[in-house]
């Protein structure tokens, strides 16, 4: 695999020479939203933005960087939290935006199939879905402004992987111009292809290293006709745990999310955002915020409520609150949704997306927990996510009063501590963040070495130059 350093500068000069055969407009100075990521960690160094229209701009801008031996660095809704979009060394690199590749090719409700460009809004195609009766049911906080091509790259996940499965098991084919600036043809329909190597899967996940995703076909689904949310308060995260079986035995796989919610949570909204309205007037020491959908006349209500009703009687549930319309349910989704925000106004000392098999996050929870306060007792500790799917985001705060800035010589003891304790419970260090530039390190200390070497195999196969967000997910 070629070193990033051997990668040649871009400079206007070279910009010149790669606008040969674009149309105007392709290329501008990135404005400050691109340089910067959400969480203000890094800042980008790619001093020309290139926006192309079509894939085949798209592959004309490759096959030139190829041949310049420039790094490409593919930018989609800028809303990646482990730094992919943002080059922060080597030689300035092209930053390579597909947002205006924005057109829904099309919408199939016989085939439950869409056909997305890679600049297509996420928020967007679900609305798409929407005017034909069907569901994408990809969903996550800035699905505002998250691209499909993005959330493809890097495999998002969201609140509904419980029951639908993260972008991958959402995706039936791509296309994509590879390292060479050839183009990948692959918007297949199908749901059973056996024609040998399945690349969309190598592209989906790989965060533009492998090459740029320009299009999707992506799975439908019917529209639930029925709906249930609720807010349960409980003791435990053992307790809910056990509430997210008993629920499942009893509705199976209508359960589409089942999240969990600490105490800490509900007390920095209302510290940040206190105009959220949130469904408990004293907070638990922790809550689940569960949904089920199905087809008309589930009579999913009457189902449910014996395995709540049993919960209270037996202490796991100390309160429960059913939406009533769907002004609630979306009332009780924005306290979920609104978590990350009022945290990023507190600002984390340490952020971390990791997952665990499920029975083991109660354990987890408590250790983790325990470790801080070993640690640093001054430190809080956020802890939220997906457990129906054993994704939590583990988030370590500075005390009240203090600010991130005086505790950022102990981020990397942090994240050792329980990067350390997660690998020892059979977890991964990113379970949908994917690795960027801030896990590099953290895959090379904990992944399996035979898939890494053979990582490296596939890099060094299909980007022999390393052109391809040079410095991402390699610690090299």
């Amino acid at each position: 695999m070629t070193d990033v350093a051997a990668l040649a500068p871009l400079d206007a000069a070279v910009a010149d020479r790669l606008s040969a055969g674009l149309s105007d407009g392709v290329f501008s100075t990135p404005a400050e939203g691109y340089l910067v990521e959400p969480r203000g960690r890094y800042r980008s160094a790619a001093p020309i933005l290139a926006r192309p229209r079509s894939v085949a701009e798209v592959a004309t801008l490759v096959r030139a960087c190829a041949a310049e031996r420039i790094g490409i660095v593919p930018y989609a809704g800028g809303t990646g939290l482990v730094g992919g979009q943002v080059q922060t060394a080597g030689a300035p690199a092209l930053l390579l935006s597909v947002e205006r590749l924005s057109a829904i090719r099309d919408v199939d409700p016989v085939d439950n199939v869409m056909v997305a460009e890679a600049g297509v809004i996420l928020a967007t195609a679900q609305a798409a879905a929407e005017a034909v009766d069907r569901l994408f049911p990809l969903s996550l906080a800035a699905e505002g402004s998250a691209r499909i091509g993005g959330n493809l790259a890097t495999n998002a996940g969201g609140v509904q992987v419980l029951r639908y499965g993260n972008a991958r098991d959402l995706c039936l084919g791509v296309e994509a111009v590879l390292p060479d600036g050839s183009i990948l043809n692959g918007l297949s329909r199908l749901r059973k292809d056996n024609t040998g190597y399945d690349l969309r899967h190598l592209l989906i996940g790989s965060e533009g290293t492998l090459g740029i995703i320009t299009a999707a076909s992506l799975k439908l689904f019917p529209r639930p006709k029925e709906r249930l949310t609720a807010v349960l308060a409980v003791a435990t995260p053992a307790a809910a745990l056990e509430v997210l079986n008993r629920v499942r035995d009893r509705i199976g796989e209508t359960l589409t999310a089942f999240e969990l919610i600490a105490e800490r949570s509900f007390q920095f909204l209302t510290e940040q955002m206190p105009e959220v309205a949130q469904p408990f007037a004293t907070p638990p020491p922790w809550a689940v915020l569960l949904e089920a959908g199905s087809g008309a006349g589930a009579g999913l209500e009457a189902r449910l409520m014996p395995a709540l009703e049993a919960a209270l009687e037996d202490g796991l549930v100390a309160d429960a609150v059913i939406a009533q319309n769907a002004a609630q349910a979306a009332a009780f989704w924005a306290v979920r949704e609104t978590i990350p925000e009022a945290n990023r106004r507190i600002g984390a000392v340490s952020n971390h997306d990791i997952s665990l098999p499920v029975a083991r996050l109660p354990a987890f929870i408590e250790e983790g927990e325990a470790a801080m306060a070993a640690f640093d007792p001054s430190l809080r500790v956020n802890c939220f996510g997906h457990l129906g799917d054993g994704n939590l985001h583990y988030n370590v705060f500075a005390a009240a009063g203090r600010q991130r800035r005086d505790h950022e010589h102990q981020r990397s003891a942090i994240k050792r501590i329980l990067h350390d304790l997660v690998d020892t419970m059979g977890g991964s260090v990113s379970a949908e963040h994917g690795i960027g530039r801030l896990k590099r390190d953290d895959l090379a200390r904990y992944g399996d070495p035979g898939k890494l070497a053979a990582m490296r195999a596939i890099k060094a196969a299909l980007d022999p130059h390393g052109i391809m967000n040079p410095g991402a997910v390699f610690a090299d």
